[in-house]
């Protein structure tokens, strides 16, 4: 019997579970979104925020204190093994969810796999990452875009006035 076992086995091997969900949680952090199995996703959300809770708390240690942090970092490290989105964990989405008690993660039910009618779901962060667009930038495009737009009419008219005067010398 299985009790006070926590983990689900989901038919994997240890090693084997462990890297899928490095995995899972690394594309997670990467996409912020992903799309996987009901029982896999359910999993996935216990690791991952457990994980993002562990970066939340490295905010809080004052900068004197870096041994703390370090041994923070190597914790979340034995999971996720791209070091670039370890740096995107603690610098960018640990600050967004630094006011959320709990809950980062949500999963949204999608229904069943039409090739082995396996429970879907979508997995992703609570607050997204929220990207703010430069309007000097759209604007000077579209001056850039009218100016090339002006220049090639004009280099057209003018093409059209020569062709017109060697009609008028041939003649």
């Amino acid at each position: 019997m299985r009790h006070r076992n926590s983990v689900k086995q989901l038919g994997r091997t240890h090693a084997h579970r462990k890297a899928m969900f490095g995995n899972m949680v690394t594309s997670l952090l990467r996409h912020e979104r992903i799309v996987t199995t009901k029982e896999k996703g359910k999993e996935l959300k216990r690791i991952s925020e457990r994980l993002i809770n562990r970066a939340k708390h490295n905010l809080d240690i004052p900068e004197t204190d870096g041994g703390r942090k370090l041994h923070n970092k190597r914790e979340v490290m034995k999971v996720i093994k791209d070091r670039d989105i370890l740096k995107k964990l603690f610098e960018d989405i640990a600050p967004r969810f630094k006011d959320r008690k709990g809950g980062y993660t949500r999963i949204y039910l999608l229904g069943k796999r039409s090739g082995d009618a396996a429970e879907m779901s979508i997995i992703e962060l609570v607050e997204k990452k929220v990207v703010v667009k430069k309007t000097e930038d759209k604007e000077e495009k579209k001056d850039k875009k009218s100016k090339e737009k002006k220049e090639l009419k004009k280099e057209k008219k003018e093409a059209k006035e020569a062709k017109a005067k060697k009609k008028k010398e041939e003649k």
